[in-house]
């Protein structure tokens, strides 16, 4: 890139930065420091407000990079991405957001310990909540690293690690100051600053191919050099069965695993009725589906426009898709309208990274202090304590993240994200649902469902290509890779089900029909809610 496309990207970015971290000092400062006002930003917020921010949590690098470069490099299996990021929305809905705010407070935890010994599931939730939350995390410090690295000309890696390890120091900034209000009004800026580069971005590129959007399709099929393949499934998921098989499993996690992500969770606490819940998801699911669409657009425009050798050479994840093709759409490299243009599509996807990293490490940073923390510490000490405890957390998860982040730099971060959905989907889908919907459902089988997810989802991951045995994977230099598929949620899903089912039935502890009664009253009326 030119120094002007850097200058001006970089001044953009410091830009942003300034905005938010004057939003963070604002509201810590206006802040009286409770549990309720750091975890849930005091739940005051209106259900559109919330759908903004629950739009900027989830709309992330993997949907604006990630997603973008999938399609770009393998066209209609890269599109599955969205249409599974969206179709989990759905689940979300019917299932889980009034649900989950009329049972809980701030975290999963809260619902399931509603009605099972506390100790013992706060730990186990607690446990597979920050695990997932530093798998999502990755995926967004990866994204970071791969854009400062194409700001900077791709040669400095150490621009790159640098990049990560600022990134995970502004995340522990925005949290342990501004808590859930800064969070939220920072997730809200980032959504309607997303929206409006990828609406001009997916005009621009329709515009390219004067509104034809089969013209658009067919060029993409040429430069791709798979020729008409590129628009049928099959070119990455269709090679032999373990590769369909992969693909199963995909859409298993990316569609269930939504309704088990801890900072989406936490969001539905931050309105003040289940009501405002329920209508925060579908302002979300609004906002989404135009995004999801929109990056459709834009990865078959990358792939019409640059061609997938020139997107793959650029990023061999392909995460580099659309701030090249903002290039080219502005004019070209040198020309003032490119300049402007790549400039602003990479602040505004550094923007989606920041804004998401600090939502997830807010929910993790709960999940350490309210559930793990609160587990293990005296009776009737001072509320302020905990939150406290949760300052450090971010502290330390942003340490586990920015360390993770560094080693995982080539991998594609839509896929990254996939993996932390496997996890989600496992081990905090089926406890959540056994919880608010299994009448006989016991403590030992809630520690069994999140135990029984969780450990064969990361094993399954450590033991996959992911990690050994191919040239794309973490350790490429050695192999003791013996499953097969890089996403584990096909057999790790029915596991955390049949762990939680098998826990429950072989316990000796009677159901409290008492408390599912109050429960299921409290989840479906909203009655006694927080």
């Amino acid at each position: 890139m030119t120094d002007d496309h850097q200058t001006l990207a970089l001044l953009l970015f410091s830009a942003f930065i300034a905005v938010t971290l004057g939003i963070t000092t604002w509201v810590s400062r206006n802040r009286h420091g409770s549990a309720e006002e750091f975890y849930a930003g005091g739940r005051l917020f209106s259900p559109m407000e919330n759908g903004f921010a629950i739009a900027g949590d989830y709309m992330s690098a993997a949907s604006f990079l990630g997603i973008s470069g999938l399609i770009a490099l393998y066209g209609y299996d890269g599109m599955l991405y969205s249409v599974g990021f969206l179709v989990a929305w759905l689940v979300v809905l019917l299932l889980v957001a009034e649900l989950v705010r009329n049972c809980g407070r701030f975290t999963l935890a809260d619902v399931v310990a509603a009605r099972m010994k506390e100790r013992p599931v706060r730990i186990a939730a607690g446990t597979s909540s920050v695990t997932v939350s530093v798998l999502y995390l990755v995926a967004q410090m990866v994204g970071a690293g791969s854009l400062v690295a194409l700001l900077l000309g791709g040669t400095s890696e150490a621009a790159r690690s640098w990049t990560v390890i600022g990134v995970g120091a502004l995340m522990v900034i925005y949290v342990s100051l501004g808590g859930m209000r800064a969070t939220t009004w920072i997730q809200i800026v980032k959504a309607v600053l997303l929206m409006a580069g990828a609406l001009a971005l997916t005009v621009l590129v329709l515009a390219r191919f004067h509104g034809d959007f089969n013209q658009l399709l067919n060029s993409a099929a040429e430069q791709s050099g798979h020729g008409k393949d590129f628009l049928l499934p099959g070119l990455r998921y269709g090679a032999d069965w373990t590769a369909r098989l992969d693909f199963i499993s995909l859409g298993l996690a990316l569609v269930l695993g939504t309704a088990g992500l801890p900072h989406i969770l936490s969001r539905f606490y931050t309105v003040p009725t289940a009501r405002a819940a329920r209508r925060s998801v579908v302002w979300a699911i609004g906002l989404i589906g135009s995004f999801y669409l929109m990056t459709i657009v834009l990865g078959f425009g990358a792939a019409a426009v640059l061609g997938s050798e020139e997107v793959r050479a650029s990023n061999a994840a392909g995460n580099t898709a659309v701030p090249l093709l903002a290039l080219d759409l502005g004019g070209g490299a040198g020309s003032t309208g490119g300049t402007v243009l790549f400039a602003v599509v990479a602040a505004v996807a550094f923007a989606t990274i920041l804004a998401v990293v600090a939502g997830i490490t807010l929910a993790s940073s709960a999940s350490v202090a309210h559930d793990l923390y609160a587990s293990l510490k005296r009776p009737h000490a001072k509320q302020y304590s905990e939150v406290a405890v949760a300052r450090v957390a971010a502290a330390g998860i942003g340490v586990a993240a920015i360390a993770l982040g560094l080693l995982a730099q080539d991998l594609n971060v839509a896929f990254l994200v996939g993996l932390a959905f496997a996890v989600a989907a496992s081990a905090n889908l089926p406890v959540l649902l056994y919880s608010l919907f299994w009448r006989h459902f016991t403590t030992r089988g809630a520690v069994w469902s999140v135990y029984g997810g969780l450990i064969p989802s990361v094993l399954l991951v450590l033991l996959s290509p992911v990690v050994s045995g191919s040239p794309e994977a973490l350790f490429p230099g050695v192999d003791f890779h013996v499953f097969p598929l890089q996403n584990p949620g096909l057999v790790s899903i029915p596991l955390g089900f049949l762990a939680g089912w098998i826990g429950t039935v072989t316990s000796a502890e009677e159901p409290d029909e008492a408390k599912h009664a109050e429960t299921e009253v409290r989840a479906l009326t909203g009655a006694g809610a927080v």
